[in-house]
Formats: C-alpha cells, structure tokens, sequence
C-alpha cells in the first residue's frame, strides 16, 4: 500500500475495486464502513454485490475480466472532460501522452459491451471520482489474480496519478495483500528476482554486497523459477527436488488434478508446515514448525508495518521455529550461520543487509511497529509513500495497457463464468480454520453461488445439490441462489477439499507476475 489504513478514516472518498473486503478482509472493511458513516463516498466496482456494496453509495457490476477495459474508459473521460489533474500529470508523471492516446482508444461506447455497464455509468464513475480530491484506490485479489493481473495493477495506478491522487493522506494505490504476511516473506526476497530488500539478483552491487555478508563464493546470477515453472518441471525432470513451506498446493493451485500429478511426480518433496495437509501426502520428508504463536519473530502487514510477533506457548513435540530449521539444514550442508533468535536475525542481518529496514530494531517495534521505508534509526517510518511527487524512479510513469479477455471465456459448451475466492467463516485451505468446531458449525460445506436468473433457466432451487463442470474437473456442491449474483455467473471457494473450485480453476498465468486467473474460467451446471 502507498498509503496507511489509518487514511482510510481520513478518505473523503473510496473507490473500491475488484476487493470483497467485508469477507476477505473484515478488518480493513471496518475502517470504510467507518469512513462512510463519518461521510466519506464509497465507489465499489465488484461483478457481485458484496457485503461491502452495501456501504457504498454506487456499485457498478462489470463483467468478469473487464477491468482494463473500463478503468480506460473512466480515463477517456476525465481527459476529454478536461477532470484530471494537469498541474500534478505535468510536474509528477512521464508518459501521459501514450496514456492518452491509448485511452482515446476506450470512449465509454466501445468499453460498454465490454464490462456490461452502461455507457453513461462509465462517465457517472469517472466524474464522481474526480470530484473528490484525493480519493483512495483499495483492490485486493480481484484485480491481479487475471492472465492481465499486472496490467490491472498497473491500470489502477495510472488512474489515481492522473487524477493526482498518489502522495496524500487519503488517496493513493492501495492493494490490501491476500494473506498475512505476504508482505513480510515478498520484502525478505521470498520471490526468484531480488535479494531481501528488493535488490535485484542480477545487481553486480548487490551480488558482492550478499556474498560479502553470507560469507559466500558465488550466488545465483540471474532470476530463478517462477513457481508455476517450478511445478511443470517436476513433470519432466527439471527440477529433481521440491521444498514447499507453509503451502497447500494441493488444494490451493488451479486444476488440483494436475498439481497432484506434479507433486507425485518429484523424486523428492519436502513439506514444512505445522499441520498434516493434502500436500503433505506426497512428501518424502516433512518438517514440523512452530505456528506464531509458539514463536518470537515479525509480520509485515500490507501497509508495511513490520510489527512484532511474541510467543506465548512452547511449540509442541520436536517441531522448532522455522528459521531454526533453516539454520540447522544449512548447518548440515556445512555452513554455520550466527545468528541464534528472531532478534539477532532482524537485528544483525536484515535491517543491516535491507537499505528500507536499515532504522528499524527490535527495540524500536515494542509497541505499534514502523512503517518502511526506515532508511536510518531516527526516521518516524514512511506512512505514505510518494510525497511531494518523489516517485521511487523520480517520475511517476505512466503505462498504457491494452483489454485483454480472460484465457477462457464461456462459450456453448461451458456457458457460465466462474469465478473464486473466500469465505467469512473460513480462510484459505482451512488448515487452521478446518480445526476450528465452531467455524464448522457456521460454514461446513462449500456452494456454488448463482442468480435467481440462471437457477431458473437451468430449474435450479436453492439448496439442490448440483454439478459444476470445466474442462478440468467437476464438483458436487449445494447451489444457493442469491440476487447478488449476476446473470452468467458462479462463485465457489476453494476452502472445503471435495466442492474446492480448484478442481475447476484454470491454470493459465499472467506471463510477467505468473499468477493464476482464479477469477476467471468457463463452467456449465448440470444438476445432480
């Protein structure tokens, strides 16, 4: 996030896309619905009525996939309009001209059929927005999880630096991350391109600076696997071993069918994590961790506020930290490393190694944490990111992006749309959740969500056990019809093993961030 959730209590208004906060992110969605009780305007562009639609004072439902096509279009008009800010495109940004002609590309007309909103909705939108100044942009999920995820993301930000939204308390571009921690393990190089710290692999600078520090000869000179790579090379030999940590790839990557192949196919797969899950069932060894809350460590939230973690039980059995047991494979394989606590590590190593964790020290984070940037051990932390117009690279670039359809799109066969996500009550593949009685009880079963118009074209009640069909899978599952479902639509959740949507998902990926379109792919109902 560029900004903080402290700011959405400040936004005067909130545009809301591609994000079912009240389920996926019940306390994020508190702080909008207090907003909108204090005043603010709430703007939520969702294929469904979400729980948080209810808040706001406009939903518009586009059609599945839609997104580029219809930010480009909010675009058109706030520059034909004349509604945009010149003086902040002028002074703060490179590449409005591109911008602009590929967004003369979308007039609302031809962006309509598109998204399945009307015209002079797209004009309602883009004015309403540019009335208020600054706005807040929140997208979670919604908007990356496409085979145009990154354009999404990268459609969002040219909105609000067009609107001269980036920089201010109560605006800015703010994705709210899928899981906890996300952030942390992304800024402690858990991805194949960078060091911790986001310091690119193939940095010569960065290359001495981590040899230096790791007391190593040579290290990895260019950007590995992305992990959907990873996979497909258990398949044909590539990859000869598979070390998955805190993971369910079995029940949370698309077309399960298929990933359990992959994962039957590794000579050597190795789990760590602190439940017996589908996953594990295909390792040849597995590593018991310490969950949070028997461990000393920090979370880095998605507002980039890195705050500790204290524990306040003993793991159980042989089961240790997971950076001990980092520690002790490493000193197997010959290297000893010094530091010995979640202190020592942060203290000594990665606010040292991390130019943007440099001020930050356990002794700093006792109570609320600090918000990175902290480049130096006097610095308050960095609430919004952007200030004054300093953008990362100097200017803020602009990036104009094309509307790309989903990899699969519903047709005679497979009529219907299908698309996924969580649920309240449970979270993610249930590994913890699942062992809840309570939450059970609450939710115990998956279903497949649809509008009245489709249950009744297909003679569908509600609560009628049903088949949802792709060309990867089916599950039995129970419908349950709800008017806020639009016409040609399912949505299933991927917590419960035999109805999860995975079975049906699509495994096609955005090519630069390789992230599944989880959002997106053609189903037909059968009943049962």
């Amino acid at each position: 996030m560029t900004n903080s959730f402290a700011d959405f209590a400040k936004a005067q208004m909130i545009f809301a896309i591609g994000t079912n906060m009240t389920e996926a992110h019940p306390v994020a969605s508190t702080f909008v619905k207090n907003a909108v009780e204090d005043g603010a305007r709430l703007i939520v562009v969702d294929p469904r009525r979400t729980g948080l639609a209810d808040w706001a004072q406009l939903h518009v439902s586009i059609k599945v996939g839609s997104d580029i096509a219809f930010l480009n279009a909010m675009m058109n008009v706030l520059i034909t309009e004349d509604l945009y800010d010149k003086e902040y495109v002028a002074s703060n940004t490179v590449g409005f001209e591109e911008l602009k002609a590929k967004v003369m590309e979308y007039p609302p007309e031809k962006a309509a059929p598109i998204c399945g909103v009307d015209a002079d909705v797209i004009r309602d939108v883009a004015r309403r927005l540019a009335a208020v100044t600054p706005a807040l942009l929140a997208y979670t999920l919604g908007i990356t999880e496409h085979t145009c995820g990154m354009n999404n993301v990268l459609s969002c930000a040219n909105l609000q630096m067009l609107l001269g939204n980036v920089g201010f308390e109560g605006g800015g571009v703010n994705p709210i991350r899928g899981q906890n921690n996300v952030q942390g393990a992304c800024d402690m190089g858990a991805l194949p391109n960078v060091f911790p710290g986001y310091q690119r692999v193939d940095d010569p600078k960065a290359q001495a600076k981590f040899k230096a520090a790791w007391k190593v000869d040579s290290l990895p000179e260019k950007p590995g696997l992305m992990m959907p790579q990873m996979m497909e090379g258990l398949a044909d030999g590539r990859i000869k071993g598979f070390y998955i940590f805190g993971e369910n790839l079995a029940n949370s990557e698309p077309d399960i069918r298929h990933v359990e192949h992959l994962l039957a196919s590794a000579e050597f797969l190795v789990c760590q994590d602190i439940f017996p899950t589908e996953t594990t069932r295909f390792a040849h060894v597995i590593l018991p961790a310490a969950a949070w809350s028997e461990n000393e460590g920090t979370f880095t939230n998605s507002e980039r506020r890195v705050s500790r973690c204290r524990k306040v039980s003993e793991p159980p059995g042989i089961s240790m930290p997971n950076w001990r047991i980092f520690k002790e494979l490493a000193r197997h394989m010959g290297h000893e490393w010094e530091s010995n606590s979640a202190q020592e590590l942060w203290d000594n190593e990665i606010s040292v190694l991390a130019p943007a964790l440099a001020g930050i020290k356990y002794a700093r984070i006792e109570n609320n944490g600090l918000q990175w940037p902290v480049p130096a051990q006097d610095h308050p932390g960095t609430p919004v990111l952007h200030k004054n117009g300093q953008f990362t690279s100097g200017k803020g670039r602009f990036v104009a992006v094309d509307w790309t359809p989903p990899a699969e799109v519903p047709d005679k066969e497979y009529p219907l749309v299908l698309s996924t996500g969580r649920r309240l009550f449970h979270y993610h593949t249930r590994t913890q959740t699942g062992r809840a009685v309570g939450l059970n009880e609450i939710v115990g079963e998956e279903t497949a969500d649809l509008s009245p118009q489709d249950a009744e074209a297909l003679g569908i009640v509600d609560g009628e056990m049903i088949r949802v069909k792709s060309r990867r899978g089916e599950v039995k599952v129970k419908a349950k019809v709800t008017d806020r479902m639009p016409e040609g639509m399912v949505w299933m959740a991927f917590h419960f093993r035999e109805a999860c949507a995975n079975w049906l998902t699509n495994p096609a990926f955005d090519p630069v961030t390789q992230t599944a379109e989880y959002k997106a792919c053609a189903v037909k109902i059968e009943k049962r």
